[in-house]
């Protein structure tokens, strides 16, 4: 009781601050850590009528079913590489752009691209996709008219598998760089501006400064940005991939998420058990790349999570 006491106090003395935290707290509850309870599906068959408690233990029959299936290493390839890709090609632009426009002094030109960059983050993944089909469209789409334009052949991009990582990645660096870059721009706000005036007293340009004040300073911020985004290495998502995927381009488009809710929702039979099981083996890789990635950073003497 002695030690509940302050507790208590200090509640009682922050409370305004606890009702704000209270609909975070909230949500993290219900859509974070009760969930969890139906991990246990992935070690059972799990049967509607007999729910979670009734249905009978299968063991790591679910995920041997997975590792030996055909799809395996077809899915799991496909994920990585696209996910690699992605962070290493849409990774450095969020970056960029914010240190481009960190240097801009004319405020109505800033605030101008900051609005064009930004807007498109607010496209919905669906009208996002069809804006790229149209684009692409073998017959009407803007792309292809340029390319007759010059005297080349028209191309049915979205039915060549090899084109389908790049039009993924490249759509996605125009729909999120302007908003990610916002991050940074915070941060590159936080420098102290002494610095740069020493700089500038010393003679030192434009690019210098950049790369010997400003880059340093957010390098905290770009670390654990890379490290949350390695434990997402397995979680493409799969909404824009579903949306992107036709039978033509479907042995480079087939992903882990896109697979899972083909499994799990879309399948005549539709099979909970294997899908939790799926969902839960990319869950711990995510876990244990991140860990790996953060661990590495401590290394490097750089920031970390932990």
């Amino acid at each position: 009781m002695k030690n509940s006491r302050p507790l208590r106090k200090q509640v009682l003395q922050s409370w305004q601050l606890y009702i704000l935290l209270l609909p975070a707290a909230t949500y993290v509850a219900l859509f974070k850590i009760y969930p969890m309870y139906g991990l246990q599906m992935a070690f059972k068959d799990y049967r509607a009528l007999n729910g979670i408690w009734g249905s009978e233990w299968a063991g790591i029959k679910h995920f041997e079913r997975f590792f030996a299936s055909y799809d395996f290493w077809r899915v799991l390839g496909n994920t990585i590489e696209l996910s690699l890709y992605d962070l290493i090609v849409s990774f450095p632009f969020p970056i960029l752009l914010a240190l481009m426009l960190n240097q801009v002094r004319a405020k109505l030109f800033k605030q101008s691209v900051q609005l064009v960059t930004y807007a498109p983050h607010f496209i919905s993944v669906v009208v996002l996709v069809g804006m790229v089909v149209q684009f692409l469209d073998p017959r009407l789409g803007l792309i292809n008219g340029l390319i007759e334009f010059f005297g080349y052949p028209q191309i049915n991009w979205m039915a060549k598998p090899e084109y389908f990582k790049t039009i993924y990645v490249l759509s996605g660096i125009w729909q999120n760089t302007g908003f990610a870059c916002i991050i940074y721009l915070a941060a590159l706000s936080g420098i102290n501006p002494t610095l740069h005036e020493a700089a500038l007293m010393d003679g030192s340009s434009r690019i210098r400064r950049i790369w010997h004040i400003d880059l340093p300073g957010i390098m905290p911020v770009i670390m654990i940005i890379l490290i949350l985004n390695a434990g997402h290495i397995l979680n493409v998502g799969y909404e824009k991939v579903l949306l992107m995927q036709n039978p033509l381009n479907l042995e480079a488009s087939e992903v882990i998420d896109t697979y899972v809710y083909k499994i799990g929702l879309n399948s005549p039979l539709t099979n909970y058990s294997y899908a939790t099981a799926i969902g839960l083996f990319k869950s711990v890789a995510g876990l244990i790349m991140l860990i790996i990635v953060n661990y590495a950073a401590k290394k490097a003497k750089q920031a970390t999570l932990w």
